[in-house]
């Protein structure tokens, strides 16, 4: 079976994808990956020999591109410009497999790299998946859809099934013209509902079912997998596990892919100080840095969270997803400092599972950030995430592949 994932996003969003590559091809499937050709991609995809066929741009330069213009671009037209070129990227890693192309093209990440990539489904015959990594983003009755801009939710409007059609509207608004318009181009039908069209009926969910639990009472018969993770092997640097051994186990901080508030090194160093704990910070995209060079704080760039995180106190962190399940997984208590799109969502569920702390925004002071903190180095939540972590589901990407490989979802797109 010849099968492409498709993603265009950050590391949150390509790591997943990988992960199940890996499992597809362990059970003799050809698995090949449509993401951004980043230099840090490149190297996680060449060490295990899963190929990298190049989405239309590096995520970081997208990104640098079009932070400027945020005050001039519409969500419209950026989302126009991401389904063209990545409609154009997508089949050309689909002629990458050769005459026959694939036999089906599983996608997730941003919403305009989701449907171009269901258009060349269609345009090829190719049978076609969805995937969420959370159940946020899933019309469901158990919370309020997420908001886009001039589209804010009606006054008044508080049953969640009623939201959730109007998000569909919105969708409708935001994606719709631009997205017609790419498939008039390729011979494709007008869609009247872009979002349930790219969703499907049978999307998987690849979540953890403890962490991020689906209501089997919604509408969309979607399947929950798991979160998509690859065992990592890779040791830490030696200076890091010199580090760690010289003193009690430090807080983690970092944020991963996204910008960092302002001053958020400062603010947690210092309040981090206070509390008498050793500090780990990750420089992440933010380029976080250190404020001297006192011996009770290192840095770091990428590395294996899997071995990192049984051996911190807590972790300080955005809440991106992937983020949000390593810790975990790991057991350790989390801070969730929660600056957009999920994040918020998973700050709650480390809240309501006991086994962290929600900040409440995006923007912590010395006091704010401190209480947090205080609340997730207690001995009750330290012993809630360990047992928690116990439960957690390990080895989603290996069932997702399984289902995958016996047809789940896999039905011809066609054009009707």
């Amino acid at each position: 079976m010849r099968v492409l994932l498709t993603t265009f996003g950050s590391r949150g969003d390509v790591q997943p994808v990988f992960a199940l590559a890996t499992e597809l091809r362990a059970l003799g499937a050809d698995a090949r990956v449509c993401a951004p050709a980043d230099e840090e991609f490149r190297a996680l995809f060449a060490a295990t020999g899963v190929p990298l066929l190049p989405a239309f741009a590096s995520i970081r330069a997208w990104l640098a591109e079009v932070m400027p213009k945020r005050a001039t671009l519409s969500l419209p037209e950026l989302a126009a410009q991401v389904m063209v070129n990545q409609y154009r990227a997508v089949s050309e890693a689909v002629a990458a497999f050769g005459a026959k192309g694939c036999d089906a093209i599983v996608a997730t990440g941003l919403f305009s790299s989701v449907v171009a990539a269901r258009a060349v489904a269609e345009k090829q015959g190719a049978r076609y998946v969805y995937a969420a990594y959370c159940p946020y983003y899933l019309p469901s009755p158990d919370y309020k859809p997420p908001e886009y801009p001039g589209h804010p939710h009606p006054p008044g409007m508080t049953n969640n099934e009623a939201l959730w059609e109007h998000n569909a509207r919105a969708m409708n608004a935001v994606f719709g013209e631009s997205l017609n318009a790419l498939r008039a181009s390729v011979g494709l039908r007008k869609l009247d509902n872009v979002r349930d069209h790219a969703f499907t009926d049978r999307p998987l969910l690849a979540a953890d079912p403890i962490l991020a639990p689906w209501n089997r009472s919604a509408k969309l018969s979607t399947v929950q997998t798991g979160a998509w993770i690859l065992p990592d092997e890779r040791p830490l640097p030696a200076a890091l596990e010199r580090f760690l051994e010289a003193g009690d186990p430090p807080v983690y901080v970092g944020f991963g892919s996204l910008p960092a508030p302002k001053e958020f090194a400062r603010i947690a160093i210092e309040v981090l100080r206070s509390q008498g704990r050793r500090i780990l910070m990750s420089r992440g995209w933010a380029e976080l840095a250190l404020v001297d060079d006192r011996n009770d704080c290192f840095i770091v760039g990428e590395v294996n969270q899997q071995a990192l995180f049984p051996r911190v106190a807590a972790v300080v962190h955005h809440g991106g997803a992937g983020t949000t399940t390593a810790a975990a997984r790991a057991g350790t208590p989390q801070v969730i400092v929660p600056q957009m799109g999920d994040q918020p969502y998973w700050a709650s569920r480390v809240w309501d599972l006991g086994i962290g702390s929600a900040h409440d925004g995006p923007e912590p002071t010395r006091e704010s950030l401190s209480v947090a903190l205080e609340a997730a180095l207690g001995r009750a939540t330290r012993a809630q995430a360990h047992a928690i972590a116990q439960i957690m589901t390990a080895d989603g990407a290996k069932r997702a592949a399984k289902l995958l490989l016996e047809g789940y979802g896999l039905r011809a797109t066609g054009d009707g």
